[in-house]
């Protein structure tokens, strides 16, 4: 979860400059939820998909 919220803090403030005026993108804590009664293949395919947007 680190190395995520890094990769995207670093994304974020190089495309947009008045971020980094920040102090600290995100808290140091993070959200997990399931996904239901869903297949992991369902959840595999629905995260390849996100990249493709």
């Amino acid at each position: 979860m680190h190395r995520l919220k890094g990769a995207t803090a670093y994304k974020l403030r190089d495309e947009f400059p008045h971020l980094k005026k920040l102090p600290s993108m995100w808290t140091r804590s993070f959200f997990c939820s399931t996904a239901g009664n869903v297949s992991s293949e369902t959840v595999k395919r629905y995260i390849e998909n996100q990249k493709t947007r």
